[in-house]
């Protein structure tokens, strides 16, 4: 797979023509880009034109460019671009109205907290394990089985909303977040957003001892409470991120690891590494290849190439990010006992994810658990044959067939 373009020229570089290909493995592209330097104007799956920045240095910088903005309101109406999202939600907001959002949500969310979690996920994921490993063939889709089913079964808890209807949502957010057909982001969004009204109706009239309960009932000491749209936005942010991002790491870390025996038999032998994997596993090939979008409020100068002002929407590859030899010796090397700190695989600044340690929690749990209730897991389809999620939001396989 090459990508041909002369850098004497401004041209756009099509990555919705590289096809499946660069879905299934989009880093030898990203990498050739970054021999060449960290901007490039692309048109992306979605159809989209955009910059696309390349390597650690300066995509870690513009994580944190507040020039940047994520308000859809600040897109160009040249891209075409529609809102992803139901409603206003840290995801798309700028300071100042960022920092307050965050303040009134982060106080459930610190490592602490989720820490507290911990034997929860663990009930959770072993009452998964027993119905997976109860299949007379000993097989499974581990997307299914555990992958999908666990960040899904936790984050419905901690909001409190166990009657969720988890197929229908999950189509609608599969679709929201990985299509690359806009009248079916649109439509699935929409219909997210009529979900989501009556769930926050019924939570109002009945409220409980969870997260949910608590966003709608509760104030700040200065007395500031979420307008209902904003309730609606962080509802849509914490069910969506609270478990999309999830599925890819347990499903990406699982399939690293069977893809790398000399790794997975480390693990194997230590599980006091398991930290340092998931962490490796983050860096590696992380859930989210480029952030949700950015767009310019004033031109943006990044290595002598001036990316303009007036709502241009602007990509950090964080996949490539993270795999950069300049920051990362060895990069495209698989290695859980490497030092993997400084990757961006959550992001970076202000928006750094706010589910992190959860994340983090629930692909520990998950990760070691199920190596240690199957020493003999392997892969059961050829890896090239797997099919990986569209567009470059997130990453990773649709399925996982294991057996064991």
């Amino acid at each position: 797979m090459s990508v041909e373009t002369n850098p004497e020229t401004d041209e756009l570089i099509d990555l919705a023509a590289l096809g499946e290909e660069f879905t299934r493995d989009p880093y030898p592209v990203y990498a050739a880009l970054r021999a060449r330097g960290p901007v490039h104007r692309v048109r992306i799956p979605e159809g989209t034109h955009a910059w696309l920045v390349v390597g650690y240095e300066a995509g870690r910088t513009l994580l944190a460019d507040q020039r940047l903005s994520k308000q859809w309101a600040k897109a160009s109406p040249a891209l075409g671009v529609t809102k992803v999202s139901a409603a206003t939600s840290m995801l798309s907001s700028d300071t100042p109205d960022h920092t307050r959002l965050r303040k009134l949500v982060a106080r459930e969310f610190t490592p602490r907290r989720m820490e507290q979690l911990t034997p929860r996920v663990q009930e959770m994921t072993d009452e998964l394990l027993d119905r997976m490993l109860a299949a007379p063939d000993r097989r499974a889709d581990l997307v299914e089985s555990l992958s999908y089913p666990l960040p899904m079964n936790v984050i419905c808890e901690l909001l409190g909303v166990p009657f969720l209807d988890r197929t229908a949502f999950r189509e609608w957010s599969n679709q929201a977040v990985s299509s690359i057909d806009p009248s079916k982001r649109d439509s699935s969004t929409r219909a997210m957003a009529a979900y989501l009204t009556g769930l926050l109706q019924d939570k109002r009239a009945r409220p409980g001892d969870d997260l949910m309960s608590a966003l709608i009932h509760t104030a700040d000491e200065d007395g500031d409470r979420l307008s209902a749209d904003e309730l609606m936005g962080m509802a849509w942010l914490l069910l969506v991120a609270g478990h999309e991002t999830t599925v890819n790491l347990i499903t990406n870390g699982v399939h690293n690891l069977l893809a790398h025996p000399d790794q997975l038999a480390a693990l194997r032998a230590d599980f006091g590494l398991i930290d340092n994997a998931v962490e490796e596993i983050l860096r590696f090939e992380g859930p989210v290849e480029t952030p949700t979008y950015r767009f310019t409020t004033e031109p943006v100068d990044i290595d002598g190439t001036v990316i303009p002002g007036g709502g241009e929407l602007v990509l950090v590859a964080m996949s490539d990010a993270n795999r950069d030899p300049a920051r990362y010796p060895d990069a495209a090397r698989f290695d859980i006992t490497r030092d993997a700190r400084g990757h961006i695989a959550f992001g970076h600044g202000i928006h750094y994810c706010l589910g992190a340690p959860l994340a983090r929690i629930e692909a520990r749990v998950a990760i070691r658990s199920l190596l240690e209730r199957c020493p003999e897991l392997r892969l059961t389809a050829d890896p090239a044959t797997l099919d990986w999620r569209t567009g470059i939001l997130m990453r990773g396989p649709l399925s996982l067939p294991v057996a064991w």
